[in-house]
This record gives C-alpha cells, structure tokens and sequence, in this order.
C-alpha cells in the first residue's frame, strides 16, 4: 500500500498564543495535502480526472500533541481508507522524524459543478485511488472498499 508524502511548510502566522500550531491551521494542512494527492498527482496529463470539483462532507482529527512553531516542515502522510461509487474517505497522519501530532480523515464526494450535484467517482479515478487503498490503519473501523453500484 502506497502513502502519499507532502512536505508542509509552518508559517509564522500559524501559531496560537502559546507558540503551538492553531487546532484549525492543521486542517488547512490537510487540505494541502488533499489537493497535492489529488490533482498533482491526479491519472495523467489530459485527464479529466478530479477536476470537475469536489467537497467536504465530513473532517474527524485527533490531536495528539502540540506542534510547536519551528523552520522545518512536517510530514503529511495520505492514503484511501474507504472507496465507494460517490465518494472516498482520506486518512492522514501529520508528524515527523519524532511524533506522531494528528491522525484525521476528510469524506470527499466527487462533485459536477456545472450541475451542482455530487457524480459518481470514475473508472479513471477508483483505479488511481485503489493504488493509495488501506483501510488496516484507518483507526476508525472504517468499513474498507464497496462495490461500484450502477
């Protein structure tokens, strides 16, 4: 199973009062991280994979310590811990050589922004995705990958 890496930089105004990165600032981490996995690396040049939009349907994070300001950026791991016909579950793990700071998953559902509904995820897509799929270390119980419903 693969994970994919993204390498976040911390940015002075990311701190709370007590020098910490803000419990807020880790979801904008997140989507960093969501959108390098998604579009950068997104099937092939030309594709039409992931970009006709998606949303948010639900976030869940655990902090599990406190990230204090420093230069060096932090390691933002991604993987699929859940595949359905609409709509995918990412898990993260932010952390570096020494911690483990926040566990968390997002529910993406593909979106058809021309008709401002959610679409099915493509064949294109779920083949993309499945290379990232691992729902052993989702630490949610998440149910793993259902079948594509016509």
């Amino acid at each position: 199973m693969a994970r994919h890496i993204y390498r976040c930089p911390l940015r002075w105004s990311d701190m709370d009062a007590f020098g910490h990165v803000n419990n807020v600032v880790f979801l904008r981490y997140l989507e960093e991280a969501r959108i390098d996995f998604m579009f950068r690396l997104a099937p092939g040049e030309g594709s039409e994979s992931f970009t006709g939009g998606s949303v948010v349907a639900r976030h869940e994070i655990d902090y599990l310590r406190p990230l204090v300001h420093r230069h060096e950026p932090v390691t933002v791991e991604t993987w699929v811990t859940k595949l359905t016909a609409a709509s995918l579950t990412v898990a993260y793990e932010v952390k570096d050589a020494e911690a483990v700071y926040v566990r968390a998953s997002t529910v993406v559902v593909p979106y058809n922004l021309e008709k401002g509904r959610p679409r099915r995820i493509t064949a294109e897509e779920r083949s993309f995705l499945e290379e990232y799929f691992d729902d052993s270390a989702s630490g949610s119980g998440a149910a793993g990958k259902e079948a594509v419903a016509a």
